[in-house]
């Protein structure tokens, strides 16, 4: 489905944050390596990374402009947005679901590694500094 962006300068309200840039389609790593879309398949349900576009008033716990990683499902749907700069496709995230931040974006945006059919899977604590 196809639709023309709002043009809009959108205020999040209380301490609500809007992101972008979520890492949802074909991603290329660092260094080349294209990895297909999970999205929609069993071994994607997982948490993913999303820049930070805008914040409410209130919001004391994240700054525009930095990498989230948020719990799989927690977001609302796309709407791509004009702001004047350049088109994007915003989405609203749920607080409480908002498990780490990063100044940068991370370089693996996988959360551990599959096994199997992809119910379980290992976590190093060093992707969550």
């Amino acid at each position: 489905m196809s639709y023309d962006p709002i043009k809009a300068n959108l205020r999040p309200l209380h301490d609500d944050v809007l992101v972008c840039d979520m890492d949802m389609g074909e991603m290329t790593t660092g260094s080349g390596i294209v990895v297909a879309s999970d999205d929609g398949k069993a071994h994607g349900v997982k948490p993913r990374w999303a820049r930070v576009y805008k914040i409410g008033p209130e919001q004391k716990d994240v700054r525009v402009g930095e990498w989230i990683l948020i719990e799989h499902g927690r977001w609302t749907r796309k709407i791509k947005v004009d702001d004047g700069e350049s088109i994007k496709e915003v989405q609203k995230v749920e607080l409480k679901s908002i498990l780490a931040t990063a100044d940068q974006r991370p370089n693996d945006f996988h959360i551990g590694q599959e096994f199997g059919h992809g119910s379980t899977a290992s976590f190093s604590p060093d992707q969550f500094v």
